[in-house]
């Protein structure tokens, strides 16, 4: 405590917040590139070839060698590109991603200088519609990276990619009515608490299960990979970007894939709860888990047509976790 005695409240706070911002953002970076060298691993042993494995030992050095491509590349620009959306649309793909992360707690408050630390950057009581609004936000990312470009391909894509994410949002958001009304708050941290006898997925596996199918479609992930689709769209709403301003499209997807894990194991898994490991180990495990189901599910199951990934949200999963909404609330009732 004498060594922190001269600082006044507030700076300290502010000092903690910056350590804590500036650890997640490292954290959540070097998972996202790592993601990217473990998908190709396994994708490789999935499709009986050999992934990455010349760059440092097993290939461990691969991540920064593409990152070092994309830098290097030459950046072009289409002539009848528009110049300042053109140049928005990948952060605004990867900064909603990112900034979600924020109201995700990994573990239990600490006490540190005798005062309660979260162990999440911001502990909002909106924190789930937080993270629906951010979601929303991410949307623009894939419209205006199609539109600036003025390219038909592009923009084709961008417009498959706002119908599916619009329609998968609802059902996302629906899906999650439930647990805020287990829990009886949107508080994250609340509702990690409220599953300290029996984690949501036991009373909520219809929630879980529809959460779980909106998120892949979220992600742009296999079999909803419809606004990238190779064979069709040469690669869909990016296909006139390059260098890193291609990479930053990538890099927000696999941070996607990372904080919509942690909010599938916040949500329905405990968050950070388990036992005999520290509570972030336990939430890190988690999240792993859902990575790797994202990477079987891209190794394994075909692509849908796009009648049916619109089919499958407004006629299914929409009307299910409506009807799941009315069961909870009769069920509580009761």
């Amino acid at each position: 405590m004498a060594s922190v005695s001269f600082l006044s409240i507030d700076t300290l706070g502010i000092l903690i917040l910056l350590v804590k911002l500036v650890l997640i953002y490292f954290v959540v970076m070097t998972a996202a590139a790592y993601l990217v060298l473990g998908e190709r691993k396994l994708l490789a042993r999935i499709q009986d070839r050999v992934g990455p494995n010349r760059v440092g030992p097993g290939g461990l050095l691969q991540p920064l060698a593409d990152v070092i491509k994309m830098l290097t590349k030459e950046d072009v620009r289409p002539a009848g590109a528009d110049k300042w959306l053109f140049y928005l649309a990948p952060a605004m793909a990867a900064l909603p991603a990112i900034l979600t992360f924020a109201v995700i707690p990994f573990g239990p408050p600490l006490e540190l200088f005798g005062r309660e630390v979260p162990l999440q950057v911001a502990d909002l009581n909106i924190g789930l519609l937080f993270f629906l609004a951010f979601s929303s936000i991410a949307v623009y990312g894939v419209a205006l990276g199609g539109w600036a470009s003025n390219s038909k391909y592009a923009l084709l894509g961008s417009i498959r990619g706002l119908a599916q994410l619009i329609s998968y949002e609802l059902s996302m958001a629906l899906s999650l009515v439930p647990v805020v009304m287990l829990a009886r708050s949107f508080r994250l941290g609340d509702i990690v608490a409220a599953q300290e006898k029996a984690w949501f997925i036991v009373c909520q596996p219809l929630a879980f299960a529809i959460f779980l199918v909106s998120i892949a479609a979220e992600c742009k992930r296999i079999p909803f990979d419809l606004p990238e689709a190779e064979s069709e769209l040469v690669a869909g709403f990016h296909s006139e970007y390059s260098g890193m301003r291609f990479g930053l499209f990538f890099v927000g997807e696999y941070i996607n894939i990372i904080v919509l894990g942690g909010l599938a194991a916040t949500f329905f898994l405990g968050g950070w709860q388990g036992p005999w490991l520290p509570a972030p180990v336990w939430f890190g495990l988690k999240v792993l888990a859902f990575a790797f189901l994202f990477i079987w599910m891209r190794g394994t199951l075909p692509r849908l047509r796009y009648d049916q990934l619109m089919n499958l949200g407004w006629k299914f999963l929409t009307p299910l976790a409506l009807v799941n909404i009315l069961a909870t609330g009769w069920w509580m009732m009761v």
